[in-house]
């Protein structure tokens, strides 16, 4: 078992305590019956998230202070305190996990070739920052510094964390174990199927554009070797039953649904074909349909195939793409960020998909938020949903700075959830 000082149990204790108060408080047979609803697309109401936030704006209170020292543990306990920061302030139809999950001991020697850049960050604490990539992949031999990524286990580790946290948490919170890939212990996480997020750090911005238009086979040969290394992960990752088939969340959203995938925290396999991905390629908002179809949707369609279900799109504009992305097999929510025409996303998803609206952050950054501009645009969102008869959640997220002013995402919270209750 590992070892754990008697000051670090006490604060987990103390931690999952608080924790597991707020998730027996919760109406969970209720926001789950809604979460089911939306995710089969025969919607109850619309559903709302708050996630990606500036959290060192949020600790002026201290709440979001960890105590526990020994560094996994510490990481145990900051997923707690996050989720119960959210729940106290801005609960919205979040629900909590009824348990403590424990990942396996799992290693990943990652992708080994890694971008170089220029970083601007608004101030010395922000986690959330402006990238200048300076290009890394430039030639074909450059190619072959990726690594085919294979993960593995370290079993005994495994054995010794599930110990410890039974010990820990015990008559405090049920222990799950589960995989150590695409976890989310701190809701927003899910794995990630897709290479465009990281292949763009390695070409530069500009010459990806450039590129895919005077060197395309190049480009493929890129997104090749990525895709391989991505498949290697995820069978390996099956290999060894270190997906987390207990997560109920994929970037930023719950995923209860009805019929289609094992009910959460069941037990089930922990493999992919029990959980949902997400994919992206938010480099591409600025490309045409038919480079998407081309030098994306090839390989997400080898990825996608793996997964139960697929969340696809982030900050990307997909509503002049939906007739390409929504080809991705056991695709089911689709992505409407700022960037996208809402209404005309509305009119063309069609049935049997949720519109996953992303309402613009950059309202709670103003030095005065317009509330009125709030209320508006929600509501415009949600009318558009309803016209087209499509399913449709409220996801605010990438919330860079709210100014120091955490009240303003209770306010927003509290607009939110009035709109969708009428």
């Amino acid at each position: 078992m590992q070892h754990i000082s008697n000051e670090d149990r006490e604060a987990l204790r103390a931690a999952a305590r608080e924790y597991m108060e707020l998730a027996a408080a919760q109406p969970r047979e209720r926001l789950v019956r809604q979460w089911r609803a939306l995710n089969s697309a025969d919607m109850e109401r619309p559903m709302v998230m708050i996630d990606q936030l500036p959290w060192h704006e949020l600790n002026g209170g201290h709440e979001l202070d960890c105590r526990v020292q020994d560094q996994f543990w510490r990481w145990i306990e900051g997923g707690l305190r996050m989720q119960i920061y959210k729940a106290r302030h801005f609960p919205v139809d979040l629900v909590l996990e009824p348990w403590i999950t424990i990942p396996k001991a799992i290693s990943n020697p990652g992708f080994g070739f890694w971008s170089k850049e220029n970083v601007l960050s608004t101030d010395e604490t922000n986690s959330v920052k402006s990238h200048a990539y300076i290009p890394v992949l430039r030639d074909w031999d450059d190619i072959e510094k990726i690594n085919i990524v294979k993960v593995t286990e370290d079993k005994e580790a495994t054995k010794a964390r599930m110990e410890a946290a039974q010990e820990i948490f015990d008559g405090v919170a049920p222990v799950v174990l589960s995989g150590g890939e695409g976890n989310a212990i701190n809701g927003e996480i899910g794995f990630k199927i897709g290479g465009w997020d990281y292949l763009e750090g390695l070409l530069g911005v500009e010459e990806s554009y450039l590129y895919v238009l005077d060197r395309p086979d190049f480009i493929h040969a890129c997104v090749r070797r990525v895709t391989d290394s991505i498949i290697s992960w995820i069978e390996s990752a099956n290999a060894l039953e270190a997906f987390d088939s207990n997560s109920v969340n994929v970037h930023c959203t719950h995923t209860f649904v009805d019929g289609l995938l094992p009910d959460v925290g069941m037990g089930g396999p922990h493999v992919s074909q029990s959980c949902w991905a997400f994919g992206l390629a938010q480099l591409f908002s600025s490309v045409s349909p038919a480079i998407v179809e081309e030098f994306e949707l090839p390989y997400v369609l080898e990825m996608a195939k793996y997964f139960g279900l697929v969340y696809y799109g982030c900050c990307d504009r997909l509503d002049n793409k939906l007739d390409v992305i929504k080809r991705i097999p056991n695709v089911r929510k689709l992505s409407c960020s700022p960037w996208s025409e809402r209404e005309a996303f509305a009119e063309k998803i069609g049935r049997g998909y949720v519109m996953s609206n992303k309402p613009n952050p950059a309202y709670l950054a103003e030095a005065e938020v317009n509330w009125d501009v709030v209320r508006a645009d929600l509501r415009r969102t949600i009318d558009a949903a309803r016209r087209n008869g499509v399913s449709v959640e409220l996801i605010l997220k990438d919330i860079s700075t709210v100014r120091y002013e955490p009240q303003r995402l209770e306010k927003w919270a509290e607009i939110a959830i009035e709109l969708v209750n009428n």
